[in-house]
């Protein structure tokens, strides 16, 4: 029985950031009782086929989970708590946006059985939340930090970097701000253009420019360099944590470990018998619903993952990881040895170059070898 990771998701926001692609949605009104009745729903149909599993993390994203009702959030925790096996140290995180009435129900969140939570700053300048669509300012969001850390025993905040007209200068000044407010976490994510977006459209007119190759580069270095220096450890890509402060959710999610997602446009990769099933549910939120109250399960797709299409999923996620991927447990996970799955000429290239390590037990990206991984991984899983 192995540990499950549980994903819950709350797709509505006040405001569509202008860089987000997530599977979000802007309401005048939110009939929270439906929604809460329907992920409840969804939750049991989907704990009845799972059978009693250990629970080793719930994490509640969206949208804006924030807006949600505290006692939702603790009647899904409870769901969760009674459906399943709560692991001794279970992790339960929300994300929160710190405008003052969201940050305001912070304790609520965790009389609800919240222990973690990873708010959604994304800078520490006005002007830059503002470009950024951002709903509360930089003096919110240091009094929500500044709260949530009286009150959780673990946080983390998101930052975006490489933001147009950013110099290195300035992002290190804001960075070391950031970090003296950190507590085990940081999420510190370089802006991308992301299909479908409003910073797509901007960019494709010109009117949005990024910092180029080189400077890119230069802010992520600067971005390791300065997080170390508050001992936070970049242990993926993007993410930086105090040994111990791991993300455990997501870490079963870049180890290719189990976890069920539940509610509008989430998916997940769950084992039901023998099979590995790839699932997803429909992403407008009132067709889930109408579907949940119909069915049980608001699903759109369900396909048995074959070991080819795990072992390049198992890849992709773990190589962002600082620790790589364990040869036996991919083995285990996908039918097949490591190497396999890897183009031989590629590897021996990345290894000659120093940009992978392969030792009897694992593969793993060096630093250098994680700033240039997208390229990497093209060319290396077959």
């Amino acid at each position: 029985m192995q540990p499950l990771a549980l994903y819950i998701h709350w797709p509505f926001c006040r405001a569509k950031c202008p860089y987000c692609d997530f599977n979000s949605h802007v309401r005048e009104r939110i009939d929270q009782t439906r929604f809460a009745a329907a992920l409840r729903r969804e939750l049991a149909w989907e704990a009845a086929r799972l059978g009693a599993r250990p629970l080793a993390s719930v994490f509640f994203g969206g949208g804006t989970p924030s807006l949600m009702a505290p006692d939702t959030v603790a009647a899904l925790i409870g769901d969760a708590r009674t459906l399943f096996v709560p692991m001794p140290d279970l992790e339960v995180t929300l994300e929160v946006n710190p405008t003052s009435g969201e940050a305001g129900r912070l304790a609520a969140f965790r009389d609800a059985g919240v222990n973690r939570v990873s708010l959604g700053v994304q800078a520490l300048d006005d002007a830059a939340l503002r470009a950024l669509g951002r709903q509360h300012s930089a003096a919110e969001a240091r009094a929500a930090l500044l709260r949530a850390r009286h009150l959780f025993p673990r946080l983390s905040f998101d930052l975006i970097y490489a933001r147009p007209g950013q110099t290195l200068a300035a992002w290190r000044t804001e960075l070391r701000a950031a970090l003296a407010l950190a507590a085990d976490h940081l999420s510190l994510y370089q802006l991308t253009i992301e299909p479908g977006t409003a910073y797509e459209a901007l960019h494709r007119r010109g009117a949005l420019l990024l910092p180029d190759a080189e400077t890119g580069a230069a802010l992520y270095d600067a971005t390791a360099e300065e997080a170390a220096r508050f001992g936070l450890l970049a242990y993926e890509v993007s993410n930086y944590a105090r040994p111990g402060g791991e993300s455990r959710h997501n870490l079963a999610y870049w180890r290719y470990a189990d976890y069920a997602g539940i509610g509008p446009g989430a998916h997940g990769r769950v084992t039901v018998g023998a099979a590995l099933l790839a699932t997803r549910r429909h992403r407008a939120p009132e067709s889930w619903a109408e579907r949940v109250e119909r069915d049980g399960h608001g699903t759109t797709a369900e396909e048995a993952v074959g070991n080819a299409d795990r072992a390049r999923e198992m890849l992709l996620m773990g190589l962002r990881l600082a620790e790589g991927v364990d040869a036996r447990r991919f083995a285990a996970r996908t039918g097949m040895p490591l190497a396999a799955a890897l183009d031989a000429a590629t590897l021996g290239r990345a290894l000659d170059e120093g940009y992978l390590i392969r030792d009897a037990d694992r593969l793993r990206a060096t630093a250098e070898g994680r700033k240039r991984l997208d390229a990497l991984l093209a060319a290396l899983v077959l």
